[in-house]
Order: C-alpha cells, then sequence, then structure tokens
C-alpha cells in the first residue's frame, strides 16, 4: 500500500460482472469453509486443505457434486453458473484426489488428497504437500506490483501469469489463470487494486469466508 493509509472498499462490494465459466475450473484451489471440519481440524490441515474445505458443507472431508453447487450458491452465483462450475470443478479434480480404495462417486472430491490436484506454471506459494510458502508469495508482489507497493493491478496479474508459464503446459496456464482471474474478480478494491492482504486470505480461505459473510449481512 502506499504511504499514505486509507480504507479499502469491501471485496464483496467491489465485484462487478460474472465469472466466465472456465476461468471457475480450478476455482476450488482458493475456496476454503470455516465450519465443524476447518474448526475442528484446521490445525493439522495445510493451507490448501483449509480453503479447499469450504466446498465440504457436512464436514466429512469428500465434497460431491451438490457441495460444490451449494458452495458456489452460497458466494452468491446463480443455479447456472453454479452447476457449470461444480461440473467443472468436480470433473477436474474428482479423479485426481480419488483414492484407490474409494467407493464413492467419482465425481467426489477428496479434501486429504487435494494437493494432487495442484498444476503446473503456477508462483510456487504452495508446496507439492499444499503447505503455504510466505517467501514465494512475497515475491509475488516484490516482482510484480509496481503500480502500487503490495498491491496488483490487471495488468501486472497479466504479467505474472505470462512470467510464471512453463512452455507446453497448457493445462497448467489455464488453472493459474483461472485462480488469478477469479480472486481479482472478487477481491479487486474500487480503484482496480488487488492488496497483499486480500491474495494471502485467498491461500487459507479466510478471504472467501468474508465474502460470504458479506453477502449474509447484505441480505438481511
Amino acid at each position: 500500500m502506499g504511504s499514505t493509509p486509507r480504507r479499502r472498499s469491501s471485496p464483496a462490494a467491489a465485484r462487478t460482472g460474472v465469472v466466465p465459466p472456465l476461468l471457475l475450473l480450478f476455482a476450488m484451489l482458493f475456496w476454503g469453509r470455516a465450519a465443524a471440519y476447518g474448526d475442528a481440524q484446521g490445525a493439522g490441515m495445510t493451507a490448501l486443505q483449509k480453503h479447499a474445505s469450504f466446498f465440504d458443507r457436512d464436514g466429512d472431508g469428500i465434497v460431491s457434486l451438490s457441495e460444490t453447487y451449494d458452495a458456489f450458491r452460497a458466494l452468491g452465483f446463480g443455479i447456472g453458473m453454479s452447476s457449470i462450475s461444480a461440473a467443472f470443478i468436480n470433473g477436474a479434480l474428482g479423479s485426481m484426489t480419488r483414492p484407490e480404495n474409494a467407493t464413492s462417486s467419482r465425481l467426489d472430491i477428496y479434501i486429504e488428497n487435494i494437493h494432487k490436484g495442484i498444476h503446473g506454471s503456477d508462483t510456487g506459494s504452495y508446496d507439492a504437500e499444499g503447505r503455504f510458502v510466505p517467501a514465494k508469495f512475497d515475491e509475488i508482489f516484490a516482482k510484480h506490483a509496481k503500480t502500487v507497493p503490495d498491491a496488483l493491478t490487471s495488468d501486472e496479474i497479466d504479467e505474472l501469469l505470462l512470467a510464471n508459464r512453463v512452455p507446453g503446459d497448457y493445462k497448467g496456464w489455464v488453472g493459474a489463470t483461472s485462480e488469478w482471474k477469479i480472486l481479482y474478480s472478487l477481491g479487486k478494491d474500487k480503484d482496480g487494486l488487488l492488496r497483499k492482504d486480500v491474495a494471502r486470505g485467498a491461500y487459507d480461505g479466510s478471504l472467501f469466508h468474508q465474502l460470504v459473510q458479506e453477502k449474509a449481512s447484505g441480505d438481511k
């Protein structure tokens, strides 16, 4: 942020438009929840597991297609968008996280294995096990926050994505673009800036708990 502190507008209030379905393909990697499972098991979970558990509505460690749909609805998405998003997310991550002895639906996502859904061409802010890596996260802003310290513009996010692309890693390109575009859409402030503290909240899910709470408060 700049030298003069100023109040940042609510991420929920700053959200505009509708995120295209393609950008929701890997949204599972961004959102968490603070309900029973997360509260009880959070100390033993990685950052990636914490924010992935946002979709685990009944706290059993498994995210069904219907739970993903319900989570998107809780975040304020419409019926059509929530349905498409659930199909993309569970279709992509169900097979990647499924244990060998699993007997449930092949569309179910297993939070204990969510690290297996990590893609290439990313920032390295999660390690291979899904743990948060502060040095890599700080590096994002040290390298790319050129307009305002500790904040990213839309163009700077595009530069970040381009800088991290591994040649030929098309799946990784889609995943990284999806994640950052979603985060920018949900978290940018009234000046079109994604602040570092907001971005940090996405990695453990705290930002998205806040968005749901703000939506609930606004609906009252």
